[in-house]
C-alpha cells in the first residue's frame, strides 16, 4: 500500500520542471528531483535526479550532476551524467565530463577530460561542507574523481 503511494510521489516529482529564464542571475546551488532548464546564468552547482537542459543563452559556473543532460550553453565545471549527455553545436564546456553515453554534435567544444561508461552512484540531493586549505567549498555528494576516487573540488581556471 505505502509502496504504491511512494512510487506515485516519485513520478510526480520527476515530471516537475524548473526554469531559470534568460536575464536571470542565480548565485547558489540548485537541487531538484525534477527537470531543470537553464536559460540565464547560474553561479553554483546543479543537481537533478532527472534532466538538465541548458539553452544557448545559459552560463553555469559550477558542477552539474544529472541523470540526463542536453547542453547548448557554456559550463565552467565538472559535468557528471548517469545516462546520456548531449552536447549541442553551441556548447562550450571548460571541465571534465563523466557520462555513460555521449553525443557530440558538430561544433560543440569541451576542454577537459572525458570518461565514458562510468558508473555514477544514485544522485543524492544533499551537500556537505568541507574546508580545503584556506578556501571553503561545497562539493556535491556523489561527485567523484573517477580515477582517484576523491571528491571534486570544482573547476578553477588556469
Amino acid at each position: 500500500m505505502f509502496k504504491k503511494e511512494e512510487n506515485r510521489a516519485a513520478e510526480v516529482q520527476s515530471t516537475t520542471s524548473n526554469i531559470i529564464s534568460r536575464g536571470t542571475i542565480l548565485e547558489g546551488n540548485i537541487k531538484t528531483p525534477g527537470n531543470l532548464r537553464i536559460e540565464g546564468r547560474v553561479i553554483g552547482n546543479l543537481i537533478t535526479k532527472s534532466k538538465a537542459a541548458l539553452a544557448q543563452s545559459s552560463y553555469v559556473d559550477g558542477n552539474i550532476l544529472a541523470r540526463n543532460a542536453e547542453i547548448a550553453g557554456e559550463v565552467k565545471g565538472k559535468v557528471e551524467v548517469s545516462e546520456m549527455l548531449i552536447l549541442k553545436p553551441t556548447c562550450i564546456i571548460h571541465g571534465d565530463i563523466v557520462t555513460n553515453k555521449l553525443i557530440v554534435e558538430s561544433g560543440a567544444t569541451f576542454n577537459g577530460g572525458c570518461t565514458m561508461g562510468a558508473h555514477i552512484e544514485e544522485i543524492k540531493l544533499s551537500f556537505t561542507k568541507t574546508t580545503v586549505g584556506d578556501q571553503k567549498s561545497l562539493p556535491i555528494k556523489g561527485l567523484q574523481n573517477v580515477q582517484a576516487n576523491q571528491p571534486q573540488q570544482g573547476y578553477k581556471p588556469a
